[in-house]
């Protein structure tokens, strides 16, 4: 028995590791832009049964009990904090955010793929293109919009409509419109990096529309969606983790310190 608890024990240190590892990715991310934090979520083990609750004795009485050992936890999932973060006013022309849900849609120009995100600190290519603003990788806003070069100013609206104001002309002139994605579940995206989101079988195929419309929330402009992670919150997280790991240990070394008590018994 004292094998099983040291087992156990060690179910439980390997389960606050990989908490210890998504608290530590959420630190990191505090400064990313429209960042979604990650919570580990944990199941118990199988049970080993010694005597099942309800069985019955050699006089016909049942037992209110049972007796049962647990094997320990183990991580069951990972999920993603959807929740928006903060609205961060920049003031700049092509930084977008969503209030609401939704996700912008890029191609990825590698692989054609679409893929989705949150952030919106969009850049122009040497096309003059919408494009993500990661480095070194220019994926286009999906469907594409090409910013005349001769544009003074970029006005986007709420509800998705690009329009520039051109030399000559006070009137806006549209220049076209931005579609956002919604999934039945989000928490089925597969996560790529780089803030970027996949389509997999558990999230569904995508909800497309104008922003404001089927659920999908608003644009605005000059703005930048912040990280949704709480540092304070993930202070307190990081501590209880260290705290339980470190109580798993001691059950551990007991365990142990048994189990060398046992093997120094002699017979006389």
């Amino acid at each position: 028995m004292t094998i099983m608890a040291l087992r156990t024990a060690a179910t439980g240190m390997e389960s606050m590791q990989t908490k210890l590892d998504a608290i530590a990715n959420n630190l990191a991310n505090v400064n990313t832009v429209a960042f979604k934090r990650d919570r580990v979520n944990f199941e118990d083990l199988y049970y080993y049964h010694i005597k099942l609750p309800g069985a019955e004795d050699a006089q016909g009485n049942f037992a209110p009990t049972g007796i049962y050992l647990g094997l320990g936890s183990r991580v069951s999932s990972v999920q993603s904090d959807f929740r928006q973060g903060t609205l961060e006013q920049t003031n700049k022309q092509l930084d977008i955010a969503i209030e609401g849900e939704g996700f912008f849609q890029v191609t990825d120009p590698a692989t054609n793929q679409i893929l989705y995100t949150r952030a919106g600190n969009f850049n122009l290519n040497s096309q003059r293109q919408l494009v993500m603003g990661s480095a070194g990788v220019g994926r286009l806003l999906e469907p594409p919009i090409t910013i005349p070069v001769d544009a003074i100013s970029i006005l986007i609206s709420p509800d998705g409509v690009v329009s520039v104001l051109q030399p000559g002309n006070p009137q806006p002139q549209q220049v076209g419109t931005i579609q956002l994605a919604r999934f039945p579940n989000p928490d089925g995206l597969v996560k790529m990096g780089e803030n970027l989101f996949a389509e997999s079988g558990s999230s569904g195929s995508p909800l497309l529309a104008q922003p404001g419309q089927n659920g999908l929330g608003r644009l605005r402009q000059g703005a930048l969606e912040t990280s949704n992670v709480e540092p304070v919150r993930e202070l307190i997280d990081l501590i209880t983790t260290q705290r339980a790991f470190e109580m798993n240990a001691e059950a551990v070394q007991a365990g142990d310190q048994m189990l060398q008590l046992v093997s120094s018994l002699r017979r006389f």
